[in-house]
């Protein structure tokens, strides 16, 4: 059987188990007395080492059958567990991490690699380095008569290649004993219509028990029916297929031509008075709805994908740090597009960085200040309306203002007359390249380069980025990005000839812009709305419109986290779905205007950036 086609479940899938690892080995490094963290990380290697040697992956194999071991010998007792032994431990899944990457880019195995690393496993599991036995030694040959039973295996419906799986499965028994009689053959279970169920006979000296237990830890194992528990019967299953990403990207794309010629049409028939016309607009308009909403919902995936990345991180560079630091994680089911996913985490470990250097302590210092010797960090995600709002916070010493307020004056990114600092002033401060409170360059921070690169890319992918902090309290940075890039609901607003688009997550509501009401704050004009002064923001003044505007306009009360504006605009045109298509801004374009995009009359119009306008 062509195991070729395996290629991308085994790296998937060694993935997600060596990120599990560092999960666990965080854990008991917290508690050294646990031992669930100890049992996770024996299942996780153990099943990296079945499926590696199913694959012929030898150097990842052998990898992990020593860091088996010596997780065996801590599970029964013969090693202690210490911080030497988890520190090992970290090595040999960064050693796994290491080789699974090479067999993801096709690079050839290197067997003298890690060789010291191997031999200091050893060590500490107690005994000599021997060849990796690779089946498992589940118990004595001698214990009990060979004997021949009947085994039904039945694949989790939801598991992504269910073949592949079920072959890893088939290969875990043949480690166990001889496998005849496999029904359907193992050639069957590259077909489509392969529902995960097989049916083999073993013949070896195992208990039930152990045989079930040495399947299961194949993975993605709903059932394993061992001699007469075996019967008859089928499992329904929701057929699954994995799907390259560049085709859900070229997927994205076309809907969104099928959205603007969508929107085309209304347009057209809106204006051409046929009936005919009109119901079949609106059914095309029904039919590329659903078609959007099914292709954005096959793009999403969770934002602990990108969550999980850091606990580790964090770990390493606090050791480095002289701190101690524990990262938590709350929100993680929460779900964004894909293309949004990849380019929070650059951003995100900018910010973290921040906080541990900067922001927490070094535990003497907390201890002096009545905190705990050990940091926290917590990263969270919540959805809020067509945003998902991702905080990192610490509790660590907080922004020194009075430091940023003198240095800011020192460089001129302030003048004179400013005393006190606002998180917003602060934020600008803080995100000017190059600027830094560093006292000297580490491989940590002190190059001015990290909020700069976070607030960049906010706003790149049409986010936000904002800072809370209090001095000897902590700090709590939050990104602001879309659900989707690729389609956005928008509010279109005209001023003079020319029409923007607003993106709605932004909007919180529309009122009508009354000059008697108008008040300063700050020396700036501001609008009274329930009570509540809201500094306007004209887009005819913004945009350089000559000429009077009409004496009845509506103000759009723009909202980015905690802070509004109202943007004072001619006219409102409605809403619509836009595309945002690919736009390089011209040199001296105004920092507020986002992107742009097709109209339903073919006419391109501009996006506003709403943080820029607030």
């Amino acid at each position: 059987m062509d195991l070729s086609k395996y290629a991308a479940l085994f790296l998937a899938e060694s993935r997600e188990h060596l990120a599990a690892c560092n999960q666990s080995l965080l854990e008991w490094e917290r508690d050294l007395a646990a031992t669930e963290p100890v049992g996770n990380l024996f299942r996780a290697i153990h099943t990296i080492k079945g499926m590696a040697a199913t694959m012929g992956h030898d150097t990842v194999a052998a990898l992990a059958h020593r860091t088996e071991s010596l997780l065996d010998a801590v599970r029964g007792g013969r090693v202690a567990p210490s911080p030497d032994v988890v520190q090992l431990l970290f090595s040999a899944v960064d050693a796994l991490t290491t080789a699974v990457g090479r067999v993801g880019r096709g690079e050839a195995e290197d067997d003298n690699e890690h060789g010291a690393l191997l031999a200091d496993l050893d060590a500490a599991a107690g005994a000599a380095a021997g060849p990796a036995d690779l089946a498992d030694q589940a118990g004595p040959a001698d214990t009990a008569p060979l004997r021949s039973r009947l085994v039904e295996v039945v694949i989790r419906p939801m598991a992504p290649l269910r073949g592949g799986r079920a072959l890893l499965a088939l290969r875990r028994a043949e480690a166990l004993g001889r496998v005849q009689d496999v029904r359907p053959g193992a050639h069957m279970f590259e077909r489509d219509d392969f529902d995960g169920r097989f049916t083999f006979r073993l013949t070896g000296d195992l208990d039930d028990g152990m045989v079930e237990a040495a399947i299961r830890a194949a993975g993605d194992v709903e059932q394993v029916l061992v001699g007469d528990a075996v019967q008859g019967g089928s499992v329904a299953a929701r057929r699954q297929i994995r799907v390259d990403l560049g085709r859900l990207d070229a997927l994205m794309k076309q809907v969104g031509e099928l959205v603007v010629a969508r929107n085309r049409l209304a347009d057209i028939a809106g204006r051409s008075g046929e009936a005919a016309l009109g119901e079949t607009s609106e059914r095309i308009a029904r039919l590329v709805s659903a078609m959007q909403g099914e292709v954005l919902a096959a793009r999403m995936n969770p934002v602990a994908e990108v969550f999980d990345r850091f606990p580790r991180v964090a770990r390493d560079l606090a050791r480095d740090l002289g701190k101690q630091v524990r990262i938590d994680a709350e929100g993680g089911s929460i779900e964004l597009d894909r293309a949004v996913l990849d380019e929070i985490g650059e951003p995100l470990l900018h910010l973290i960085r921040n906080a541990l250097d900067h922001g927490i302590e070094s535990p003497a210092d907390r201890i002096a200040a009545g905190k705990p010797a050990e940091g926290r960090v917590q990263l969270s995600a919540t959805r809020e309306r067509n945003t998902v709002a991702i905080r990192v916070s610490d509790d660590g010493r907080g922004i020194d203002r009075a430091a940023i307020l003198v240095r800011g004056r020192r460089d001129g990114s302030i003048g004179p007359d400013v005393t006190v600092l606002s998180d917003d002033l602060l934020l600008r401060i803080l995100a000017r390249a190059g600027f830094s409170t560093a006292t000297r360059v580490s491989g940590v921070s002190g190059r001015g380069v990290g909020i700069d690169i976070a607030v960049t890319r906010a706003r790149a992918l049409g986010g936000t980025l904002s800072v809370t902090s209090e001095q000897g309290k902590g700090t709590t940075w939050t990104l602001r990005v879309p659900l989707t890039l690729a389609i956005v609901r928008a509010l279109l607003a005209g001023v003079g000839d020319e029409r923007y688009a607003v993106p709605i997550a932004f909007v919180a509501e529309t009122v009508e812009f009354d000059a008697r009401q108008v008040s300063a704050v700050r020396d700036r004009e501001a609008m009274v709305v329930r009570n509540h002064a809201i500094p306007t923001v004209h887009l005819r003044r913004e945009v350089g419109i000559e000429g009077n505007p009409p004496a009845r306009r509506p103000g759009i009360i723009l909202e980015v986290g905690e802070r509004r504006a109202a943007l004072v605009v001619d006219r409102l045109l409605g809403q619509q779905d836009i595309v945002v298509e690919p736009f390089e801004a011209p040199d001296g374009l105004p920092p507020f205007l986002g992107g742009a995009t097709i109209l339903a009359d073919g006419a391109p119009a501009l996006i506003l950036d709403a943080a820029a306008l607030v």
